[in-house]
């Protein structure tokens, strides 16, 4: 078989499995075995069965369902690479506007405190201190195997990583952030069931769920960005598309916020609140 048959009978056997987006992960596994751009697939006639070997085994885990980026053992964000497995939450592409707008709302400070709670893989934190020159950036995480994770992947960058619980972290920063930004786990319990597979069965469940409403962590974030941010001091935090009134009103509630809106994702579905804290 020549090369463009295999890659239409692996993608045949993803889409088999529910995949959905099985041409592009197949092209993205083989570029990842044969460490050759994407743009060059179509001009390779066929491979070594050594190759076609590797390249199937992975598709075989890939149809279980495992997560494509545990199979390659990265993921982009905006402009940076994550190392990313098994135990620690796979950043997804909407949150990279969360990520762009707590960017935007470092300009025009100087020397910006920007903190990342729940940080993960670190995706947020990185790229924050990668797009803007000068930030200092602080992250935390509670679970062990994800904060070993965001050590490797914030390695270098100057992000100040802790472990510990966002609902008591970085009493050292009180009142002096200038840019809170959270991707916390909002998916109620009762939908366990919805949950695509990937992320039901590879994901941590800490990364996942938050109460019987999804809005736990989002009313510890609440108060934990009051006690942060400085007066002015911005937040900004990712939600379920079903949260879009419900996420906002946790702070519209608190009777501390001003500025409280939703922001939609690229699909027009809600995705991040935004607020501003007013004493």
């Amino acid at each position: 078989m020549t090369l463009r048959e295999r890659r239409r009978a692996w993608a045949a056997r993803l889409a088999e499995a529910g995949v959905t987006s099985p041409e592009t992960d197949v092209n993205l596994l083989v570029s990842h075995v044969l460490d050759v751009g994407l743009g060059r697939l179509d001009l390779l006639e066929a491979v070594s069965e050594a190759d076609a070997d590797a390249i199937e085994a992975l598709v075989a885990r890939r149809a279980d369902r495992v997560p494509l980026q545990h199979l390659t053992g990265r993921a982009w964000f905006r402009h940076v690479e994550l190392a990313v497995g098994p135990g620690v939450f796979v950043p997804r592409p909407e949150t990279e506007l969360l990520a762009g707008w707590a960017v935007e709302a470092c300009a025009g400070l100087e020397s910006p405190v920007v903190v990342d709670l729940c940080t993960g893989s670190g995706a947020i934190a990185k790229a924050v201190a990668d797009e803007v020159a000068g930030a200092r950036v602080h992250a935390v995480e509670m679970d062990p195997d994800a904060h070993a994770w965001a050590e490797r992947n914030l390695s270098g960058t100057g992000v100040d990583l802790r472990l510990g619980d966002m609902a008591a972290a970085f009493d050292d920063l009180a009142g002096t952030v200038d840019v809170l930004v959270c991707n916390p786990p909002y998916i109620p319990l009762e939908a366990w069931e919805s949950v695509a597979v990937e992320a039901r069965d590879h994901d941590p469940h800490l990364a996942l769920f938050s109460g019987q409403d999804g809005l736990d962590a989002m009313r510890v974030l609440e108060a934990r960005g009051a006690f942060l941010l400085r007066d002015g001091g911005v937040l900004g935090a990712e939600h379920a598309d079903v949260q879009g009134e419900s996420a906002p009103e946790v702070f519209v509630a608190a009777g501390r916020w001003s500025d409280v809106r939703d922001h939609r994702d690229l699909a027009g579905r809600a995705r991040f609140l935004t607020a501003r804290l007013a004493r």
